[in-house]
């Protein structure tokens, strides 16, 4: 993602101009708290083009302003920081109420580059207990944040829809996991946190004035064009769940598993919202569980997209006091599957180099997974080489082949991918340069997490600062960082993530 280059600095941290949008809603939607002090901060790592974004300079990041704020210990002029209250399915069962059990929002700041509300809001992750924590302490670790921290800018290279990351800081405090682990506090960057469950939490106790005061207060702030219509909370409906089938396909385009995909977990933007035990796929396998405590794999890579669906029914459910009619919110429901399928096919002609669309596409690409599927092939490293491949030319499929055990099988999909590149005449060092841009290189593989964050738990963190330099261009070529593309080793297939962070 390319940040916008205003004039540096058009803010130092403690002039930020600060508001609290979400404060304006009644008490019922949040608690107003103070973050918890940790103490002794450092800076692990803070992101230029979230910076940017938001008007601050990078270098600002060493300050004692900025991480004194960033961590929790210092408020900004006007701030007004609060944890707001939701609900939500998790793993498909109701769970009641949840909300910030360790998530502060400290408010929002202008963003001009950011439609339509111009403003971008500022939230810590890990700043202490909150009326919401349950038997959690409210704080973060300092694998989790780091994670959390680097998928968020990957994400943002790629081109996915997602919440951004300003920085991680953290202290030698010590909090309780399955072992003793260093506290640490990571910023969180959205125009909203809103999610599904904020919504399902005024359905499900029966309270639809709060129910349409928070829907109004989002259609007001991020949808202001629905106030023309005759339903506007259909037209919400609708737009949410168009954002979601196109945020899903994109996941699926590039082989991401958020892990937990519960209602409260949803963005009402269309945002990758909740970085927690996500993975991108390595050896191609559909039904892959990236969370090890998704026993029963309801969030596989291969169910993302009817989770998904799933989700935007229960948004509906949801908001059916609102849009007054069972008929007109299955309407709205509706465009997912068709919205879903159009650009996820969109995405694989890209990947694939195609211009053009043909009737039987759909069976090469579904002839393409399954050779993927029995092969067990590298998801990333396959579509970065496929690049290389010229028709007519046998040398130029080695490192391909390569890639399969059942060479004769890829042997057969090149003879029919060929054809049908050669049916729109394709030329190969255009196609190439066009397939580059959209099948990134580098991906947040495990195992470069791992690396990455032993190297921290030691205070070296200059791993974390190499690894997002490298994540911010998943594209170019990179010729002196070739490492970062390189297959896992061994020792990674031992790697497990999990909800517990």
């Amino acid at each position: 993602m390319n940040a916008p280059k205003p004039p540096y600095p058009l803010y130092r941290t403690d002039t930020l101009p600060l508001e609290n949008s979400f404060a304006s809603l009644p008490p019922a939607h949040y608690t107003a708290l103070m973050p918890t002090p940790l103490p002794d901060p450092y800076l692990i790592c803070a992101s230029a083009s979230t910076a940017a974004l938001i008007g601050l300079d990078v270098a600002e990041a060493s300050s004692e302003a900025f991480i004194e704020t960033f961590t929790g210990n210092r408020l900004l002029p006007a701030s007004k920081p609060l944890s707001a209250v939701y609900s939500g399915h998790q793993f498909g069962v109701w769970a009641g109420q949840l909300g910030d059990g360790r998530a502060i929002l400290l408010g929002d700041v202008p963003a001009p580059e950011t439609e339509p509300s111009g403003r971008l809001e500022l939230q810590l992750k890990g700043a202490g207990l909150t009326p919401y924590s349950r038997m959690g302490d409210g704080r973060a670790v300092l694998r989790s944040s780091i994670r959390e921290f680097l998928c968020s800018e990957a994400m943002a290279a790629l081109g996915i829809p997602t919440t951004r990351a300003l920085c991680v800081t953290g202290s030698d405090q010590l909090v309780m996991r399955e072992q003793a682990e260093t506290a640490a506090v990571a910023t969180r960057v959205a125009q909203s946190f809103v999610r599904f469950g904020s919504f399902e939490h005024w359905f499900y106790n029966e309270k639809h004035d709060e129910l349409k005061v928070l829907a109004d207060y989002v259609i007001d702030r991020f949808y202001p064009w629905f106030r023309a219509s005759a339903n506007p909370y259909k037209d919400l409906l609708t737009e949410v769940t168009l954002r979601t089938a196109h945020m899903i396909a994109h996941w699926q385009a590039v082989g991401f598993m958020h892990g937990v995909m519960n209602t409260d977990n949803m963005s009402i933007l269309g945002l990758t919202l909740d970085y927690g035990p996500f993975g991108f796929m390595e050896a191609f396998n559909a039904t892959h569980i990236c969370n090890h405590t998704d026993q029963q794999g309801r969030y596989s890579y291969a169910r993302q997209p009817q989770i998904g669906e799933w989700n935007c029914y229960a948004l509906g459910q949801a908001l059916l006091p609102l849009i007054g009619d069972v008929d007109e919110t299955q309407a709205a429901l509706r465009i997912y599957k068709p919205a879903y399928s159009e650009k996820f096919e969109e995405l694989m002609h890209a990947k694939l180099g195609l211009k053009t669309r043909q009737s039987d596409d759909r069976q090469l690409i579904d002839a393409l997974f399954s050779i993927l599927q029995d092969s067990h092939v590298d998801f990333t490293t396959f579509f970065r080489q496929l690049g290389n491949l010229q028709p007519g030319n046998g040398d130029s499929h080695e490192d391909l082949r390569d890639l399969f055990i059942d060479r004769a099988a890829f042997d057969a999909w090149a003879l029919q991918y060929g054809a049908r590149l050669q049916q729109e005449n394709s030329i190969d060092s255009e196609r190439k340069l066009a397939m580059d841009a959209v099948n990134p290189k580098y991906i947040l593989r495990n195992y470069l997490a791992q690396i990455a964050i032993e190297k921290a738990q030691n205070k070296d963190y200059s791993e974390v600062a190499r690894l997002l330099q490298v994540l911010e261009k998943p594209f170019d070529e990179q010729p002196e960082n070739e490492k970062y593309a390189a297959l896992p080793p061994d020792w990674a297939n031992d790697l497990e993530v999990s909800c517990s962070s």
